[in-house]
């Protein structure tokens, strides 16, 4: 294995570790590594590691590069083996996206895991069929004989060997973006970060949590039937589309629709919607926060941690994308007062405020946009500033209508076009364009 390729951009490190492991995790808990295999690129040196040898470090310095696919998983197994965690870390995942995100159809890539990565760049790749049943084997859980360790040790060793062909071929696509293994370092830090997010979890009122699970049928019964009167279209907990198009035409509300033509129920559309259509806020709490939030899904681990997967850089955004029936922080706002911390410990929720619009107006050089932000809310300054709202507009009086505004103000940040906007502002496309301009 002596002689593996090495980017340029890379030289610097005096090592170059491709790492992967294979573990198990039940919901809500933290990682269960079973095996650990590691390839130092300049060497050659190989480290294959299971159950008791797991006891020991991998060897990876200060000065070394630590590549992984979603490195995050490979560092919560770090923290769970209570080994320090790698001072550089690279992620392909990460790089991917960065590489393909946003023309995956003009490149011909199709997902964003190491097999799509492989495939792409005409890498061979163990059978997905194969990487299946290895997969099922480990999610069954122990004991494993010899020969299915080895196995899983084998299966383990394709995906270390994936990443170090895959390396040089990823990094050539992206090492001439100005400071482009900076920003990756940068990248892989927030992976690090991610893991201990993912290992501490999120103290939750366990009890509160059992009693919800337990009247959650006639809970959600309750608060459609306290809506039906006024929302004549749900029957049971389902909302009926032919009699909510019906509902929408009387009102002359114009919904977006799917390709096929049925009304569109999505949360970010049902989102846009109540910015444009405020009568609408109750049809989404019912649609959005119980009739399709299963509470019982929500990973609780026995510490009473809620711990899921963040699925960092997932978003088309490169936002985290976890899954909402499994995080706390992803469904209904309300849900969060399940958090509670333990005795004698406090929680504090912090949060940037217009985080995007600041970021924006530093790298746009934009003197409005930086007034606008430094006043404390861009969203109602763009208004008054656009003749939307009076000069003395707050958040109390014009509320709605800074909504509708922050749509707007970060939606054009990811490229929002008129169609879109005049959707989210409830206005026609011609208004929204004049807004754009």
């Amino acid at each position: 294995m002596h002689g593996a390729e090495i980017p340029p951009a890379l030289a610097r490190f005096a090592e170059i570790w491709c790492v992967d492991f294979e573990f198990t995790a039940g919901a809500g808990e933290r990682p269960e590594p079973l095996c650990c295999v590691a390839l130092e690129l300049r060497s050659g040196r190989q480290l294959r590691r299971w159950g008791e040898a797991l006891r020991e470090p991998l060897p990876v310095g200060a000065e070394a590069l630590y590549v992984a696919y979603y490195a995050s998983a490979e560092c919560g197994c770090h923290l769970a083996l209570g080994w320090p965690l790698p001072a550089n870390v690279l992620d392909l995942f990460a790089e991917f996206r960065v590489y393909a995100n946003g023309r995956n159809r003009d490149i011909g890539v199709e997902g964003a895991s190491l097999l799509s990565a492989l495939s792409h760049f005409g890498l061979a790749h163990l059978d997905p069929e194969l990487k299946a049943v290895w997969r099922q084997r480990i999610l069954a859980g122990p004991p494993y004989s010899r020969d299915e360790q080895a196995g899983i040790l084998d299966y383990c060793a394709s995906d270390v060997h994936a990443l170090r062909e895959l390396l040089p071929r990823l990094v050539a696509r992206l090492e001439q973006r100005p400071q482009w293994l900076e920003h990756a370092l940068l990248r892989g830090r927030y992976m690090r970060a991610a893991a201990r997010i993912e290992h501490v979890g999120i103290p939750v009122d366990a009890n509160t949590l059992q009693r919800l699970t337990r009247q959650w049928e006639p809970l959600k019964r309750g608060l459609i039937d306290r809506i039906r009167s006024d929302y004549p279209f749900f029957e049971g907990p389902t909302l009926k589309m032919a009699r909510f198009e019906q509902w929408l035409a009387e009102r002359s509300i114009a919904w977006p629709r799917t390709d096929s033509g049925r009304l569109s129920l999505t949360q970010d559309v049902f989102k846009e919607m109540t910015r444009a259509h405020p009568v609408i806020a109750p049809v989404r709490e019912v649609q959005q926060n119980l009739a399709k939030l299963r509470i019982t899904d929500l990973a609780v681990g026995g510490d009473g941690r809620n711990r899921a997967l963040l699925s960092a850089f997932r978003a088309r955004t490169r936002r985290n994308q976890p899954a909402a029936s499994r995080f706390i922080f992803a469904p209904s706002v309300w849900l969060r007062s399940l958090i509670q911390p333990e005795p004698g410990m406090a929680l504090a929720y912090v949060d940037f405020s217009s985080q995007e619009v600041g970021i924006a107006a530093a790298l746009a050089g934009d003197a409005v946009m930086m007034r606008a932000y430094a006043d404390g809310d861009p969203y109602l300054g763009f208004a008054i500033d656009a003749g939307l709202a009076p000069a003395d507009a707050t958040k109390a009086t014009h509320g709605a209508l800074r909504g509708r505004c922050k749509a707007m103000v970060l939606g054009t940040l990811y490229g929002m076009q008129e169609a879109s906007l005049a959707a989210a502002m409830g206005v026609c496309t011609a208004e929204a364009r004049a807004m754009l301009q």
